[in-house]
């Protein structure tokens, strides 16, 4: 299969090409830069120019593909909700190329769409259209195409982590640092579900050769890892001290992060596991995070 990949050269997007590429499809890969390109040409990737701010050139780039997986993300968390509809226009640019074949498009999303309420174990049934989370526009987005009669099903993302990256751990890694205190809310008890990069990539891949329209996938190798545990991890790594803090001190010390801080989301990929025959083998989320270099 001739697949084109947006973010080929992101985090996921880098892990992708060579399992894509190692299971015989040939790979087109968006990048913005001459640096990117290279990475690519030299990962036996096919190059090609766009951004996510150009509609027409996603549109163009999926209409030389026999499939589309979409895993580029503007990761500028101070304007989050800005650009999930960014990625929602993305998604439409790239459903439009698609219209009328059975190509299949795989979008990328949260596992927390699939959570009826915080606290409850998120599943691959579930597509909670009020969630707060501004990501929600993604599955939407990919909702309408569906309604259009495109081949579109979505990977639900958890804390995807290896020793270098980790989610949203990454930035409160940072906080982390700057605050001199690795804290967590309340108890701790609050659940992230995490999978490995590895994992994560190959499933990307047995989705796509799947193709079955409407599918969800949680790339889900814990359902939920505790917050306390993961603020214990990352004093460690940092040297710093551990404490618990008010839900009402959450916003002030962890900003943008805090909504994330203090839901309990954890999920489940029973569902996925069954389906794809997928089983998570990487390494945990806590093993990542003791091994990496701080």
């Amino acid at each position: 299969m001739r697949i084109f990949l947006t973010g080929a050269t992101g985090f996921i997007g880098s892990a992708l090409v060579p399992e894509l590429i190692g299971a015989g499809h040939e790979v087109i890969g968006m990048t913005r830069s001459d640096g990117g390109a290279r990475a690519l040409e030299a990962a036996g990737a096919k190059a090609y120019r766009g951004t996510l701010e150009d509609p027409e050139s996603l549109r163009k780039g999926a209409l030389e593909a026999d499939g589309v997986i979409h895993t580029a993300f503007d990761h500028d968390f101070s304007r989050f909700a800005e650009n999930c509809q960014k990625d929602a226009r993305a998604i439409a640019a790239l459903g439009a190329a698609l219209a009328g074949s059975d190509r299949p498009l795989i979008i990328t999303s949260g596992t927390g769409m699939g959570n009826a309420e915080f606290g409850e174990l998120g599943s691959e049934d579930v597509f909670n259209t009020s969630h707060p989370n501004p990501r929600v526009a993604s599955e939407l987005a990919g909702q309408t195409l569906l309604d259009e009669d495109i081949n579109v099903s979505v990977v639900r993302l958890p804390q995807v982590h290896d020793t270098f990256k980790q989610g949203l751990i990454t930035p409160l890694i940072e906080i982390t640092r700057q605050k001199g205190l690795a804290a967590y809310v309340g108890e701790g008890r609050n659940r992230w579900p995490a999978g490995h990069l590895s994992d994560v990539a190959r499933l990307y891949r047995l989705a796509i050769e799947r193709a079955e329209s409407g599918a969800r996938y949680n790339a889900v190798a814990e359902e939920g890892v505790e917050a306390r545990e993961i603020a214990e991890a990352i004093g460690r790594g940092l040297k710093l001290p551990v404490r618990s803090i008010s839900r009402e001190e959450a916003a002030a010390h962890f900003g943008w992060l805090s909504i994330f801080t203090t839901i309990d989301f954890p999920a489940s990929s029973a569902k996925t596991q069954a389906v794809l025959g997928w089983r998570p083998t990487g390494p945990s989320l806590i093993s990542d995070l003791n091994a990496m270099q701080y």
